[in-house]
């Protein structure tokens, strides 16, 4: 089916946020109480921003690589001095997730985000002289930043992004305005310390919808990188530019008979409920076969997660999550609150210090099949691994994001990840292993862009490849 114009943008609209406005006096006032009152690469209108960041990248194109890295080195400070502070803000102003997590997020985009060591050139030399391809940048990127990982994802967006050799200018998640103002303004501040051009990073103070498309559509916005829902990126595609996009996700965990159920209840316990579940890598349904289903309960149970009733589970679907034409989307009052506030949906006394809620449902379950970003999750009984391949893949919905199986058999592990076709594929781990980091191998990002096919993108990603060729010269063999 089909979607108009209008339904799209109704839709972009409330995701971004529920009530796009105009900015009163008392936002206003409270945005200088926050320390988020323009300047320092934040401003009034978008234009502004835009043509703030246009100048801004012509200076910065007479830095180098090394100058790269001594500002974005300048940046994963900041992201370190300040990750309490912004841990505390983003839990305040989006009511998502749980501050010493959010803390960690912070350390992880500081020590592992990817940055200039990915831009090294490509040379062929021959009889008929010397080639040489380059990663050159695009000029101002078009950014949108999420109310799930405000400061985390803004910060490793500018550290990526300025390796490349772009300048950014930013929209906000209105929720988290005042936060990635602040964040704008600290990562200019520690950059021009180290000698940066103004303005390397900007957004606008009062981000709405219309910025947004402002930005799509403006002429100097070389390249969109989009962290949002689908339908922010389906808004951002109807332009045509170049873009990056991060998309949803729906990750399904398998567990066979064979799996070692200590091991995979104890990794995608803490991972489910890893800041509220929140991470769009996070398992958010698994599937377990029929003859250890009942002991991977227990072992789940055991780690002091709380198992809820089917007839709960119905319930709490019927609160947390709302029916679109043709998928269930998870309500904003549910969206990483903690699992005492689901609890407490049910009529039910849950500690704050509770990670997960967890039950049984059928595998057409409207919690299976939502991003439901909480931390509940449902368990699924099949038969065996091949209806519990189908099931996941069923689950995934082609996102063709993240998935993960826990086996002895790697044949089976094999064979799942040809047909799961995700970016990311974990065996005998939790999901977020496999975006690098401290927890897994390789690089990290917090833009995995599956719709747009890059994956979990590098700042070879934000560059055009151009190439060189001196004809009959500069061969020295």
């Amino acid at each position: 089916m089909s979607v108009s114009d209008e339904k799209i943008r109704s839709i972009v609209k409330k995701v971004l946020e529920d009530s796009l406005r105009q900015p009163s006096a008392a936002d206003t006032a409270a945005d200088t109480a926050s320390g988020s009152d323009p300047g320092w690469g934040v401003f009034q209108n978008m234009d502004d921003a835009i043509e703030a960041a246009r100048v801004a990248f012509e200076r910065f194109q007479s830095f180098d690589l090394q100058d790269r890295r001594k500002f974005t080195d300048a940046v994963r400070r900041v992201a370190l001095d300040h990750k309490e502070e912004y841990s505390r803000m983003a839990v305040e102003l989006t009511k998502m997730g749980r501050a010493p997590h959010k803390i960690l997020k912070h350390i992880n985009v500081a020590k592992n985000s990817p940055g200039i060591e990915y831009l090294r050139p490509d040379a062929w030399a021959g009889k008929n002289g010397l080639a040489v391809d380059e990663w050159s940048p695009w000029g101002v990127i078009g950014n949108i930043s999420p109310s799930t990982h405000p400061s985390p994802t803004m910060l490793d967006n500018i550290i990526i992004q300025l390796s490349a050799g772009n300048t950014i200018a930013f929209n906000p998640h209105p929720v988290a305005k005042q936060l990635n103002a602040r964040v704008i303004q600290h990562c200019n501040q520690a950059m021009t310390r180290a000698g940066a051009p103004e303005n390397l990073v900007t957004c606008v103070a009062h981000p709405t919808l219309e910025s947004a498309e402002f930005m799509f559509a403006h002429p100097q916005t070389k390249l969109l990188s989009i962290t949002g829902g689908p339908a922010v990126v389906k808004a951002a595609m109807k332009h045509s530019k170049p873009i990056i996009a991060a998309g949803p996700g729906n990750p399904p965990v398998l567990v066979d008979e064979s799996a070692d159920l200590e091991l995979a209840a104890r990794e995608i316990s803490e991972s489910a409920a890893f800041d509220n579940n929140i991470l769009c890598t996070a398992e958010k349904e698994v599937f377990i076969v029929d003859s250890v289903f009942d002991r991977f309960v227990q072992a789940f149970s055991t780690l002091g997660n709380i198992k809820l009733t089917g007839s709960q589970m119905d319930q709490l679907a019927d609160k947390a999550l709302v029916k679109g034409e043709q998928e269930y989307y998870i309500s904003r009052d549910f969206v990483g609150r903690n699992a005492s506030v689901l609890g407490r949906a049910l009529g039910m006394q849950v500690s704050d210090e509770v990670g997960l809620l967890f039950g049984e449902t059928d595998a057409d379950h409207p919690w299976v099949q939502a991003e439901q970003m909480t931390p509940c999750l449902p368990l699924v009984r099949v038969r065996d691994f091949e209806q519990g391949l189908e099931a996941c893949i069923q689950a995934e919905h082609g996102f063709e994001h993240t998935a993960s199986i826990f086996t002895r058999d790697m044949n089976r592990a094999t064979r799942y990840s040809k047909r799961i076709k995700t970016d990311i594929v974990v065996i005998n781990g939790r999901t977020s292993r496999g975006d690098g980091g401290d927890l897994g191998e390789g690089y990290f990002s917090h833009t995995i862009a599956s719709p747009t096919g890059h994956g979990i993108v590098t700042p070879r990603d934000f560059c055009r490849k151009r190439r060189i060729m001196t004809v009959g010269a500069m061969r020295f063999i």
